[in-house]
Parts: C-alpha cells; structure tokens; sequence
C-alpha cells in the first residue's frame, strides 16, 4: 500500500502538468446558404469578450484554431453576410466534432452611417482644417464631416466573386537584360516594402487572379526573412552574397545579394512620437477595413512604453485630433479612443496629412523616432486627392525629420498606387494588412523594423566583371531604378531600412562563357579600353551602398567585393531556394517574359526543399499559398 500512495505521490505532478499545458483544436467549415465554401471568413475565439485567437478560411471554407482548455464564444464575420455567434464552446483534450457553420447574404447600404461619434474632437488649427468640435452634438458632428445619409440598399456579392474593378496599381514594366560592355552599373533604391505579398495572398485566398500590376517581385521576396549575418561593428548593415544556378533557365546563373540591419532591443529603442492618422470615411466600414484598423493598432499600442507619445487624427469629410499627444503607459485611454471611432463621409486625406505632420512636428523629439502612421484604403476624394500634389506635399513634408508609414487595409476600391508613393517619398514603409496576423507580424514579431529606420536614403549600386558577366537583369525594383550619377547624390531620395530587417536582391545573369553573340544594334565604341586588367580575376561584381544615418542629411558608403568561387555556384542553400521560388512564382503571376522553363510545380518542388527554421509559419503559410494558387489555375 506504501508503494501504491508513494507511486500516485509522485505521478500525480506529472499528470497535472501535461493537463496544464494541454491543448485542445477547434475545426470546422463555413459555407453560405447555396453550400459554397466561403474564403476568407474570419473566426474570432474570445473569452469574456476578450479576443484570445482569430483565423481565416482557406480556399475550402475550413479553418482550424489550437486553443487552451476554457469556454468560449466564437464570432464569424465576413463581409456581406450576416455575423454568426456560437456561445459556450468547450476546449479540452477530447477531440470535438468540426463545426459545420452558414452564413445567409445581407442587404448593405452604399455608405456606412455614423451611428454614435462618441469621442470629442479637440479643437483644431483653422489652416489645417475647418473644425472647431468640442462634445458636439452628433448631427451637428455628421454635418461638420461631410456625413450624409444613404439608403439606396445595394446587394453586395461574396467577396470571392466580387472582382476589384476599382483597385488601382501603377503599370509594372519588368527589367529586360543589360550588356555590360555598354552598361557595367546597376545602380537603385533600396527598401523594404512588403505590401505586394500580403495583397498577392488576398487575391488567392479569394479564388482569383492577380492583377499584373499588383504583383511587385521585390516586396514578394522580401516578405521573408533570411539567414543572413547582423553586423557585429558599427555600421547599420552587413552584405551576404551567394551565386547560384537559375530554376527556370538552366544556361543562367542567379546572384542573390543579401543585407540584413542590426537589431535593437525594444527598452534600447529611442523615444517614439507617433500620430495614427486613422482613415474614418464610409469607404472603411466594412469589417477587414476600419474594425481591422482598431485590431492591428491597438497590438501596437500594446508595445509602447512610458516615454513614447502616441497621438491620433481622424478624417473623413475633414479632418480633427481625436487623441492628443499621450504617454505609452496610457493604454486604456488610447484604446479606448481608437476602439470607439465610427466611419462615414467623404474622404479628405490631404486635410488628414497636414494635421498629423503638424501634430508630429509639434511634438517632435530630437534623436527619436517621429513618425506618422496613415491607416486607409487610400480612397482620397476631397481636398489634395491628386497623386502628383500628395507626392509633392508628403516630399516638402518629409523635410521636417518625421517618418511616414503607410498601412493600406481593404478590397474593391483599394488604392495600391497612391499609398506606395506616399510611403516611397516619406521615408516610410509600405505594407497591406489584411488579417489580425499579418498585423501581428508588423507590430509583435517585426516591430523594430517596422517603427525604427536605422538608414535612409539607401542607394546600391554594382558594377560587373565582364570576366563573369556578359550580361545582367534586375529582378524587381522596377520602380526603385536610378541613374547612375545619382548614386553620390545627396539630395535624390531612395529607401529606408528599419531595425533587424532582411533586403534581398536577385539578378538573373548570362556568364561570359555562355554569351550568345548577336547582331550589334548600335556601332562599337571607338574611345572605351580595350585593355582589361587581370587584377581583378577573382572578382565577379563590386557592391556599393550609400546611406544617411536617420538624423543626419550627409552619406556615407560601403564598398565590398563580391568574391567569384566556382566550387560554390552548384551548391544551394535555403536563402537561394527561398528567394528564387517566390521570384519565380511573382514570374508567373505577371507572365514573365523571361520565364522559359517554370510552373507552380517547379515552384512548389522548390518550396518544399527549404528546411530553415520557420518560427511563425510563414514558409508553410507560402506554400499553403502555392497551392491555392494551383488550384486556381487548373480548375
């Protein structure tokens, strides 16, 4: 009997710790009222209204959560459709049946009503807007914002068979191959943009095709993080470089050019001034455009600390300062700010603009990170509307020292053209968010890189051995080209790289020894050398950056010889499996016309290769993404 009560004495910690740590997964499939799988339905898990987990629908209709033991209430929403609520599910270790979820088609109106506006608007400049709001009463607010009632019920259909007829995106013209006896340099901006990712992926998970022009190669390929080396001095970057075969040309050869920043700390971080210039029109009423604004916003709201500032502007009609500048450690007040706006009016972002900026330079600290967050579908139709004047102010703007990062959010009317300028000439960072987790991985799991610019205005320039190269191509950054001379020129704007980040670069290559002859377009050059010198032999390109430190206006420059070893370009390692399968599907998704061998099951073949450790499931999310995409294109 001893033993017996000694044996339970000792199993029984055991037992209660695996309980402890037990998890339990709650699946099922939502459809409609015709049993068509619905894509892209969000599942929120929450407890006490708490939300603990969310998910989306894959191309099935199915999703999938892995929750702790409790009782809880699941949301479904998807827009539309009419919300669906189950209360009181139990998580345990037993394996429960899936749940089999419809969701019936609703009626919606054209514009969103403001129902309650139930946060003061503190008075504002009269040169940056026309409101003097103090509690006002509702209508007397609608009228102020340019809110007008509508009521012409218009169906909208799901939104997998909805296409966005009224999505914009500037004309992508893909880099053809250069000679390098005529042009030895390549010369660009860097950035690290990823919107075109996560937009791809809303187009896929909604069944459809992409738009050409939506699909940017560079922002693809550095959606992903690399095994590439911090630097371990004082400058803000080291360069990693890897030679390799091309997957869809076997007579080319890939050279991949990597760079990855230092990380920060989060408690070394400077002191942040950021204004959330929150996009409040009726455009964003739909719930994965402003209800996911509040989401990601408040996530980062979660990272902030007592000496960072956080301001908040709103416009619709016109705009107004919601949330005067306050402390990190006010968190309630913020989210509670955030958490009560409505959406409704017009849309006057340029309006919005100016009194973030004026917010922001109002509070500016000196040697931190003063930065405005614009949150929109990009929809400007009242006031500075026009790409080229918001090009011109966020340009005189940016002169100021504060940063600006673009988040764009929504379907349907969605303006990737205008955000991607105003980021570009903002010294900011452009991303797309269409779900919880994507806000997670900008806020939770990037958000050093994503707040913190450690070098801007950083410009690359290569110049090739002709030794090596006969010939060269530039994959993506087709908006991101520079001439040559303004390479050392300090006054030409180019990217931003924030902390931690990984930028990889790709160039398609015909080696000197697999150089075709052709028939001369233009007469030889009478005064260039002849000469070649062997001194070089064992460089394959010279890689140059220039960048300005965050707070200063001078340059400086990095130069690094790119080292040519035969007995490494046959090898293949996970960085040049990773960037190479995204670069080939981006090739497909715009019809390349330099893809001569590839499809998505070469892409997928070279996506199931990779075996780096993928620590948020990004990888597996891809190739999940890979094969949606199959499914497409042959049903």
């Amino acid at each position: 009997m001893k033993s017996i009560i000694f044996l339970l004495w000792f199993i029984l910690p055991i037992l209660d710790g695996i309980n402890i740590n037990q998890t339990g997964q709650l699946t099922g499939t939502v459809k409609d009222e015709n049993e068509e799988a619905i894509i892209h339905a969000k599942i929120i898990a929450s407890i006490n209204g708490k939300s603990v987990d969310s998910t989306l629908t894959d191309f099935d209709g199915n999703f999938k959560l892995t929750l702790a033991p409790g009782e809880y209430k699941i949301d479904v929403i998807y827009i539309g459709y009419s919300s669906y609520s189950i209360n009181k599910i139990i998580i345990d270790s037993y394996t429960r049946p899936p749940l089999n979820i419809t969701l019936k088609m609703v009626m919606l109106l054209d514009a969103i009503e403001i129902t309650q506006f139930r946060v003061p608007l503190i008075e504002t400049d009269k040169t940056t807007s026309d409101l003097t709001i103090k509690n006002s009463s509702l209508s007397h607010l609608k009228a102020k914002l340019g809110i007008h009632n509508k009521n012409t019920n218009k169906k909208i259909k799901s939104t997998n068979e909805v296409r966005p007829t009224y999505e914009s995106y500037a004309k992508q013209t893909e880099n053809d191959f250069k000679d390098v006896d005529h042009h030895p340099l390549s010369t660009f901006s860097l950035d690290v943009d990823r919107a075109s990712y996560t937009n791809v992926k809303r187009f896929i998970e909604n069944g459809q095709q992409p738009s050409e022009d939506a699909v940017r190669i560079e922002e693809m390929v550095n959606y992903f993080d690399y095994l590439y080396k911090e630097p371990t001095d004082d400058k803000p970057f080291e360069t990693y470089t890897e030679i390799g075969p091309c997957p869809w040309n076997k007579d080319h050869e890939l050279l991949l050019i990597g760079t990855k920043t230092k990380s920060i700390i989060a408690k070394n971080l400077p002191p942040a001034n950021l204004v959330f210039l929150i996009d409040v029109s009726g455009s964003m009423g739909t719930p994965n455009k402003l209800p996911l604004v509040k989401e990601s916003l408040n996530l980062l709201v979660d990272q902030m600390r007592e000496q960072d500032l956080i301001s908040i502007v709103v416009y619709a009609g016109s705009s107004g300062l919601a949330l005067p500048p306050t402390s990190g450690k006010e968190k309630t007040k913020i989210k509670n700010t955030i958490n009560l706006l409505e959406s409704g009016g017009s849309t006057a972002g340029g309006a919005g603009i100016e009194l973030a900026y004026k917010t922001a330079i109002e509070n500016f600290k000196t040697n931190g990170n003063n930065r405005v967050i614009l949150a929109t579908d990009g929809d400007f139709n009242v006031g500075i509307s026009n790409e080229n004047d918001l090009e011109r102010l966020i340009e005189d703007k940016r002169k100021s020292g504060v940063f600006l990062t673009c988040l764009g959010f929504g379907m349907g009317n969605y303006k990737d053209s205008k955000l991607e300028i105003l980021a570009d000439k903002g010294n900011g960072q452009y991303a797309y968010i269409n779900d919880i987790k994507e806000a997670k991985k900008l806020f939770i799991h990037e958000f050093g890189g994503t707040l913190y610019t450690v070098a801007k205005d950083v410009k690359t320039q290569i110049e090739f051995n002709p030794k090596y190269v006969a010939s060269y191509r530039l994959i993506g950054y087709e908006n991101r080209l520079l001439n040559d001379e303004d390479f050392k020129d300090d006054t030409k704007d180019a990217g931003e790289i924030g902390a931690g980040h990984c930028v990889t670069i790709l160039y398609e290559i015909i080696n000197s020894k697999n150089k075709i002859p052709q028939e001369r377009k233009i007469d030889p050059l009478k005064y260039q050398s002849s000469n070649k010198s062997t001194s070089f032999d064992s460089e394959y390109a010279l890689l140059k950056y220039r960048y300005k430190k965050p707070n200063e206006n001078k340059s400086l420059e990095l130069v690094k010889p790119i080292i040519y070893d035969q007995s490494k370009t046959s090898s293949i390692t996970d960085n040049m499996l990773l960037s190479s399968s995204v670069a080939m599907f981006g090739m497909i998704l715009n019809h390349s016309k330099h893809l001569k061998h590839g499809s998505i099951k070469s892409v997928i073949s070279l996506a199931n290769q990779i075996k780096m450790n993928d620590e948020y499931n990004y990888i597996e999310e891809y190739k999940t993404l890979l094969q949606a995409y199959q499914s497409i294109v042959t049903r």
